[in-house]
């Protein structure tokens, strides 16, 4: 899929395009971050892209229940994969504390309070970490995927808090801590669409005003970027062009392209039904009570490519080239769409390459070790 992005992406005089992968989706895919990392760069030098290879650790997330139980425990998780994903040359690192924001307290200041602090500690320990020569772009969060509209009041506490907690993380530190560059909202969106009872995506409306407004405070009165909008793949077509004019700094997809591979007629019968065999027997505890058949399998088809990883890379070279070439001038489309065609020549101008040593990965040193 990797080396399809970039072979549409040169189609399209493209280079800015990040492959990002989830805190959540290190687990059901079966990748850590260095796997991850590897395939990028694999899949950029087999296509013979020149250039910067761009790779996000994205919603490094704080599970709300466990941070209740052991608040340190939770965030020393959050470290540790953090100091995974830059060591796999991870430049672009999202935070997102928008879990424990507690919509129960008495001012947006005090339901953003953690979130901000939270985010704050993390961009002082992401600047401790990165390479010589390279600033991580790191991001942050005001609302979960899925839940109510982002607002500008959530956005100026999130940031005054941040922003005073970041003060405070660089007098401890003894020098500047750069900050966040950009910042996560939710507008209307959820992640993977919202199904209905036959298997289809529902239509969302997403609130493109509350989206540009959001953005416009971030730029004009933090300095940011911009807002990120998540959950958009599973949209109509027309509507990535509206992402660009309300300048949405950063678009993620996903699941529309997933939704092409299983429904691809070239996909193997036989091998969905394996997947979907599985996921019958080992996920029936994230079924509703209330879902189709259509509508479970739908949810959980994302946890279908860890345990069948080996399957789906050996399948025949003509089988993925019949569904690559099925996906190829979907992100041709949505690279034109979203205003990213034709921008090589502004990545080649602003980003200045900096070789960074790599260690090899543990598995790896392990099996040349034996």
């Amino acid at each position: 899929v990797m080396r399809t992005v970039l072979r549409a992406a040169r189609a399209n005089d493209c280079k800015i395009v990040l492959f990002e992968l989830a805190r959540s989706e290190i687990g059901y895919t079966e990748q850590r971050p260095g796997e991850y990392a590897a395939n990028a760069l694999a899949a950029a030098i087999k296509e013979g892209h020149r250039g910067p290879v761009f790779i996000q650790g994205d919603h490094y997330q704080v599970n709300a229940k466990k941070y209740a139980q052991d608040p340190e425990g939770e965030l020393q998780a959050i470290r540790d994969l953090t100091a995974e994903a830059i060591a796999a040359s991870y430049y672009n690192i999202d935070i997102d504390a928008s879990t424990i924001v507690d919509i129960s307290l008495p001012t947006i200041t005090k339901q953003q309070a953690l979130n901000a602090r939270h985010t704050a500690e993390m961009t002082r320990f992401i600047r401790e970490r990165e390479p010589a020569g390279i600033t991580v772009s790191v991001g942050g969060e005001i609302g979960e995927v899925g839940a109510r509209n982002s607002t500008v009041e959530d956005l100026t506490a999130f940031m005054d808090g941040y922003v005073r907690n970041l003060a405070s993380q660089a007098d401890a530190a003894g020098g500047e801590v750069p900050g966040i560059s950009k910042i996560s909202v939710q507008t209307g969106t959820s992640h993977g669409g919202v199904v209905l009872a036959d298997g289809s995506i529902a239509e969302v409306a997403v609130e493109f005003d509350v989206l540009a407004e959001l953005s416009r405070v971030a730029r004009e009165d933090y300095g940011l970027g911009g807002a990120v909008q998540h959950g958009a793949s599973t949209l109509p077509t027309a509507a990535f062009g509206r992402f660009a004019r309300a300048n949405a700094i950063e678009v993620h997809l996903a699941t529309a392209f997933q939704n092409q591979i299983y429904d691809s007629d070239a996909f193997p019968a036989a091998l969905r039904d394996d997947i979907y065999a599985h996921l019958a027997a080992n996920h029936q505890d994230e079924r509703k009570p209330d879902q189709t058949d259509a509508q479970f399998y739908y949810t959980t088809r994302k946890r279908g490519f860890g345990p069948f990883k080996r399957q789906l890379w050996d399948l025949p070279d003509e089988t993925k080239g019949a569904i690559m070439a099925e996906l190829e001038p979907t992100f041709s489309l949505m690279m034109r769409e979203l205003g990213v065609a034709n921008t090589a020549g502004l990545v080649d101008r602003v980003i200045t390459p900096v070789e960074v040593e790599v260690p090899a990965p543990a598995g790896l040193r392990e099996a040349v070790a034996r």
